[in-house]
């Protein structure tokens, strides 16, 4: 089987009995991946946690690597969506209130699921999934630099740089906060040195 296959879903439901069916499969992959890890990772244990036949689990899935796909496009289109409605509502605040949202956004998405947010990072890279994240890295700063260069109050010399910047700056300070359980006013911290940076790129 090509990886294509290997990791994409047998069908996609249409009929919402259907779809409940695939989502719940895909949140009992991580019920158990937050619980138990890899070790205790297959078809047979995910089906149970869903309340579905294994022979139903196949019916939408080849096998646990596409489930483990399915769950890390799943978790990129949620924080997607709730970048993308952040964006849309303090596209006109102040730069202050609207750095805070972005921030809040980035650390719950990180912080809601530590465990298995760190999981999927890895499995990313194991499943041959990179470029899909690189994608959608992409389509985040592109979003976010769109954002910046709209803005009355920067004047940056090269927003997509400043973007590509802040989201490594987010990521690296959430991370590493959640590393060593020191996530007190995170989004506070991000948004201090989000706004520092954006400072000095334009000057102000």
């Amino acid at each position: 089987m090509d990886d294509a296959n290997r990791l994409s879903p047998r069908k996609t439901p249409v009929q919402r009995r259907g779809r409940a069916t695939a989502e719940a499969i895909v949140e009992a992959a991580a019920h158990i991946l937050e619980a138990e890890g890899l070790a205790g990772f297959n078809t047979n244990a995910v089906a149970a946690r869903a309340g579905a036949s294994v022979g139903s689990l196949y019916q939408y899935f080849p096998g646990k690597e596409a489930i483990l796909a399915a769950l890390a496009r799943r978790e990129a289109d949620r924080f997607a969506a709730a970048l993308d409605a952040t964006l849309s509502r303090v596209a006109a605040a102040p730069l202050d209130e609207a750095i805070t949202a972005m921030a809040a956004v980035a650390v719950a998405h990180q912080s809601s699921r530590p465990r298995l947010a760190r999981l999927l990072d890895g499995e990313e890279q194991r499943l041959g999934l990179g470029d899909e994240a690189q994608a959608a890295t992409r389509g985040t700063a592109d979003r976010l630099a769109r954002f910046l260069a709209g803005r009355p109050d920067l004047d940056l010399a090269d927003p997509n740089e400043a973007a590509a910047d802040l989201l490594h700056l987010a990521r690296g300070l959430i991370d590493g906060a959640l590393e060593r359980s020191a996530a007190s006013d995170l989004a506070g911290r991000v948004t201090r040195a989000a706004l520092g940076y954006l400072g000095a790129a334009s000057g102000c």
